[in-house]
């Protein structure tokens, strides 16, 4: 086994690239392009569009930034892999130039497109043969464009998603996977194929969809050009591509049953793995074809996903940066983690729902934004607001756990990449004990494991277990028994203004005792 493994993570923050060493299985060297986040161009209220030409742009400045460091390493490329933020929807004309921005993740606007498709098909035959409500998911987005933009509808010739767009950019080739048609709400569990029945009731022409390929295989050749302008030999494979959350799991080796991984960047994830094909009845977490899905073998990834976590502390160091004393005048994320351990368990009342990124699947497509509740100005300061932020962010996932929980997932322990807001003290341990779930931690990130699932797709590793030679733990987190009961408390307050807020009531009203938290 020889040469170096490319990976690619195409988020909306920015893009990353990850160069792997196939025969040790150890880092090489990584780069992140632009330095500071990508724009999200808001034109309406609930929409969230980014250019796709950007995203090739950073990929290119990734990967120069990469070859000043490690040129020979770069020249000796033998295969590519993709990760992209999911259920975005981009769209090209023959030419394969891009007829109108990206749709992405977090915009809300195809929310009633998704609702009425499933009113109109029948609740039990979507769930049955999707696994979901078509919800706001990638094809109600078409749905969206050609209602509203009929022109570009008419001119489309492939519909994509980003990781897509990117792999046609590198090889010329438009295809796709039943990991991302899935993830797309455009794949028929029963039939293990498009859903040839959803983009019938839509009116979406069948060949407007890519080829389909498997996740780990070689998915086109890169082209000369291409080459050129990442400073890669010319005709080796793409040969791997997954969502960011699908390809979060598989870099933590999150594989089969009775495993879970989790993500805090810009949205947070809880993705756990079941081998049957099972499904929340309210669409509030989605069920997806995993990478490693087979026939033979049937692998199934639950994802529940809060829109609004790593944006919400970000939005909270914007706002906090000019309170900092002289000597600390950018409020840097260290320092709002050292303010924020200042502050009590429950942060004497303050609490935040942190629901502000567009409409939350967990909270069955509602847009409630978000809130700040309790706030008392003789008592609260800047460590509290940044106290019950990450309190927010936890107890939000803690809520959607639940949900999988109740679907009969099991998860006792979670892994994670040591990054974003896992670089915290006070959030892991938070997580942990919250949650109730023991937190592994390692050192690896989305464009690190698609390098390594390029190994498996072209051949250079002969399993996907076998991909993770080199993989880091760097640290275990438990739940602190000792102060389960204050957090029980805290999230139970938490949850009561969650329910007044989903129904209307005001401040005050009582409500259900709300669950509580494992022990």
């Amino acid at each position: 086994m020889a040469g170096f493994l490319l990976g690619f993570d195409v988020g909306s923050s920015s893009i990353k690239a990850s160069l792997v060493d196939a025969q040790s299985g150890s880092l090489v060297g990584s780069a992140t392009s632009p330095d500071s986040e990508l724009k999200i161009h808001a034109a309406q209220p609930g929409w969230a569009e980014q250019d796709p030409e950007v995203w090739w742009e950073h990929v290119q400045k990734s990967a120069a930034l990469l070859r000043s460091r490690h040129p020979a390493q770069l020249a000796g490329v033998a295969a590519i892999g993709i990760s992209y933020q999911m259920h975005g929807l981009v769209l090209v004309d023959r030419q394969g130039v891009p007829l109108r921005p990206s749709i992405i993740w977090c915009d809300s606007r195809a929310v009633p497109y998704g609702n009425r498709a499933c009113e109109e098909l029948g609740a039990e035959r979507c769930l049955q043969r999707l696994l979901n409500s078509p919800g706001n998911f990638t094809a109600a987005k078409l749905a969206w464009v050609k209602q509203n933009e009929p022109e570009i509808f008419g001119r489309i010739d492939r519909m994509m998603l980003p990781g897509d767009y990117i792999g046609l950019k590198l090889t010329g080739e438009a295809v796709t996977t039943p990991s991302g048609l899935s993830e797309g709400i455009l794949w028929d569990f029963v039939d293990d194929a498009p859903a040839a029945f959803l983009m019938q009731h839509f009116g979406f022409p069948r060949q407007i969809v890519p080829p389909v390929k498997p996740t780990f295989a070689e998915q086109g050749a890169v082209t000369p050009q291409a080459a050129r302008a990442l400073g890669i030999p010319a005709g080796i494979p793409v040969a791997y591509r997954a969502g960011d959350q699908p390809n979060n799991a598989f870099s933590l080796g999150v594989l089969n049953p009775g495993e879970a991984a989790t993500t805090a960047g810009t949205s947070g994830v809880v993705y756990g793995i079941l081998d049957s094909p099972r499904y929340d009845p309210q669409s509030r977490v989605n069920t997806f074809v995993h990478v490693n899905h087979s026939r033979e073998c049937g692998r199934y990834g639950v994802l529940l996903c809060l829109n609004g976590t790593g944006i919400l502390y970000s939005w909270l160091r914007r706002i906090t940066a000019r309170a900092f004393p002289d000597d600390a005048p950018t409020a840097d994320y260290p320092a709002m983690n050292d303010l924020a351990v200042q502050a009590p368990i429950g942060c004497q009342g303050l609490q935040i729902l942190p629901y502000g990124n567009g409409a939350e699947r967990m909270l069955e497509n509602r847009d409630i934004g978000a809130s700040v509740h309790g706030l008392n100005f003789n008592i609260h300061e800047r460590c509290h607001l940044l106290r019950a932020g990450q309190e927010g962010i936890v107890f939000a996932l803690h809520y959607g756990l639940q949900i999988m929980r109740d679907m009969g997932i099991r998860i006792d322990t979670v892994k994670a990449g040591h990054a974003n807001m896992f670089l915290s003290p006070l959030f892991q341990t938070i997580f942990a004990t919250v949650t109730g779930t023991e937190v592994h931690l390692y050192q690896t990130d989305g464009a690190e494991g698609a390098a390594r699932g390029a190994g498996v797709g072209a051949g250079l590793f002969g399993s996907p277990e076998e991909a993770f030679g080199g993989l880091e733990r760097t640290r275990v987190i438990e739940p602190d028994r000792s102060v389960a009961g204050q957090y029980r408390e805290a999230y139970q307050r938490w949850e009561g203004v969650l329910q007044r807020e989903l129904s209307g009531a005001p401040d005050g009203q009582a409500h259900d005792t709300p669950p509580g938290l494992s022990s």
